[in-house]
């Protein structure tokens, strides 16, 4: 999966400017030959509808307050057992962990994978384990803002080898959560509609 993630990431930008390349070759009205038009009309319309524009936020706004379990927390006294049955009632691979009583302060994050590594894999007890004892901790928790932009993100989950990523907002905290399958499908989405503009571009849609 992290594989595939970077190529998709190395050839996204590829993609684009290949697909630019053979509008170009297909219609020489799009070549640079000083027509004020193009250059003060369709052009910089697509310049702002361009590719790269969603962000963490559009992904949040599209998956609602409740969706996914995106919301989902849980404390650092909880035990592995209570965080885990919470995870799979709600289908969800991981849960923002905060300390009792303050649900805007963060203190880690638990994951499926902490509870296979940390738990089962060294025999522990999950019933009788603090959530607090196998977390990660914040203090090397990776996040990202409302206006961090899908393929930062992307790069972030990729290079750090995570799959879930908390949203920070400076003023009010967490706001919630985004896995590594939100953002493939946002960036997927936003290159499908990328193509279909150039394509009504080039039928005479602009």
């Amino acid at each position: 999966m992290q594989g595939g993630l970077r190529v998709f990431l190395s050839q996204g930008s590829v993609v684009k400017n290949a697909v630019l390349q053979r509008i170009r070759m297909a219609s020489p009205l799009l070549q640079p030959v000083g027509s004020s038009r193009f250059e003060s009309g369709a052009p910089s319309r697509m310049e702002e509808q361009g590719f790269e524009s969603t962000t963490v936020a559009d992904i949040l706004k599209g998956k609602g307050k409740s969706a996914d379990g995106s919301w989902l927390w849980c404390t650092t006294e909880d035990t592995v057992y209570d965080a885990v049955k919470s995870m799979t009632q709600n289908n969800v691979g991981a849960l923002v962990v905060v300390k009792p009583g303050e649900q805007k302060s963060i203190a880690g994050i638990i994951t499926e994978r902490d509870y296979l590594r940390k738990i089962i894999v060294q025999g522990r007890s999950s019933k009788s384990t603090k959530v607090g004892d196998i977390m990660t901790e914040e203090n090397k928790l990776i996040t990202v803002t409302p206006d961090t932009r899908v393929l930062r993100a992307m790069q972030l989950m990729t290079d750090n080898r995570i799959r879930h990523i908390p949203v920070i907002n400076d003023d009010s905290g967490m706001i919630g959560m985004v896995s590594i399958g939100d953002v493939v499908r946002a960036v997927v989405s936003e290159h499908r509609q990328e193509l279909d503009r150039l394509n009504a571009y080039i039928q005479g849609g602009y």
